[in-house]
């Protein structure tokens, strides 16, 4: 009976990466760390997500450039989608995101803002001892982002749609307003905002858009 109950109450750990090595490594200097842990891996979104709602972990350290499947290429907007589908369907998880561009999490930051799971950032840069204390704190429940993010852009979700529909897809005003389901006057006000809070104005000689594009790449709105 002890030995079931113990078992039951055993932390579990997932780290979510696709490149073998790095998941090795990861995995080793958590298994010295928490010895008493299961630690559960994932190289893909898909695998990612069916492991998450079968094994319930207590924490994930996740990759932030990451496949949907096996095969694919790894995006950090893909990334960026198995963030937001894991904090809209546990709330309460614990998540440390590995990454050497962390600006790019301000596409999520009301949502990284509202989770009520711990949350931190660890830079792939440094070394492991501080991917380990950034680990910690995720156990035990605190945020710990940069400064981008806590003081970044406020950028609601229609804008980001447009931003990658126009700059990812190609796809020209009236294709975006099909793909959004609002009319073409709408995605033009959308313009307008995207235009304000990147800071970019009419200026002779420059190009709205590309101005846009730039600014938006430069802020890790789109990829």
């Amino acid at each position: 009976m002890f030995q079931s109950e113990s078992k039951a109450n055993k932390q579990k750990i997932m780290v979510i990466d696709d490149h073998e090595l790095v998941l090795s490594a990861t995995i080793q200097v958590l298994k010295n760390q928490y010895s008493e842990a299961d630690i559960i891996s994932a190289q893909n979104t898909k695998e990612a997500i069916e492991k998450i709602s079968s094994l319930k972990p207590d924490l994930v350290v996740v990759d932030l450039a990451m496949p949907e499947t096996t095969g694919e290429k790894a995006q950090v907007n893909t990334g960026i989608q198995l963030l937001k589908k894991i904090m809209t369907r546990h709330e309460n998880i614990n998540i440390v995101v590995q990454t050497a561009h962390p600006r790019n999490l301000i596409r999520i930051k009301s949502a990284i803002r509202e989770h009520e799971g711990g949350f931190t950032v660890a830079d792939k840069g440094l070394p492991m001892n501080e991917m380990l204390t950034k680990v910690d704190w995720a156990l035990k429940g605190l945020h710990n982002t940069p400064k981008e993010i806590r003081s970044g852009l406020e950028v609601k979700s229609e804008w980001l749609n447009v931003l990658k529909f126009a700059f990812q897809e190609g796809l020209q005003d009236i294709a975006i307003a099909k793909q959004m389901n609002v009319s073409e006057r709408s995605v033009r006000h959308y313009w307008s905002k995207i235009y304000d809070v990147l800071e970019v104005y009419p200026d002779k000689g420059k190009n709205l858009r590309i101005q846009s594009e730039i600014r938006a790449r430069e802020e890790g709105l789109i990829d």
